[in-house]
């Protein structure tokens, strides 16, 4: 599950918002004061959602933060309306101050399902095999072809079945109709 972090220039506001959201059910990290804790929080952490104010205490922009953040964190901005004029340009998402429970929790959820979304949509992505795992892959199948008389895509198809039956890897499965055949 996706971490949040909240981040506001004063610790009482920022412990206010993860209190709010622990008792809903969320996982949130320590509270933070500055751009530099934020940062190296989510150094530690492999994704989630960076909720923040306009300006921390360390003087840092929420579009600093936005800047220097890992990749695999979003941010969602609490700020009033007149300041959101950079949010639409870097996928910044915002809400409006004063803080409305309801919006925060419903466009928190919002973010969130979007990342378990991109989550299962890379993990259902078919992996990229190397040049040389191609090869060996080829390689058992110019051998079933030349040994067995099966055209190419049979005998792809009887290493990615052996695959599947063994829970081995297509390399791995082709490696070993290489070491029956070729040995």
């Amino acid at each position: 599950m996706s971490t949040i972090i909240v981040a506001f220039p004063k610790i009482d506001e920022a412990k206010a918002i993860r209190n709010l959201l622990v008792r809903k059910g969320y996982d949130v990290a320590p509270p933070c004061v500055t751009g530099n804790q934020v940062i190296n929080l989510a150094d530690t952490l492999s994704d989630g959602i960076i909720i923040c104010g306009y300006k921390l205490s360390d003087n840092m922009v929420y579009t600093e933060l936005n800047e220097y953040k890992p990749k695999s964190f979003e941010m969602l901005l609490v700020a009033s309306s007149n300041l959101w004029s950079d949010c639409q340009d870097n996928d910044i998402v915002c809400v409006a101050m004063p803080i409305k429970v309801n919006d925060l929790i419903s466009t928190l959820e919002m973010m969130l399902e979007a990342q378990i979304r991109r989550r299962r949509k890379l993990r259902s992505a078919p992996r990229k095999r190397s040049p040389e795992e191609l090869k060996i892959i080829d390689e058992a199948k110019h051998v079933l072809m030349e040994r067995n008389n099966m055209s190419e895509p049979e005998a792809f198809r009887y290493i990615q079945k052996c695959s599947m039956d063994s829970g081995n890897t297509m390399v791995e499965s082709a490696q070993m109709v290489m070491g029956i055949y070729v040995n």
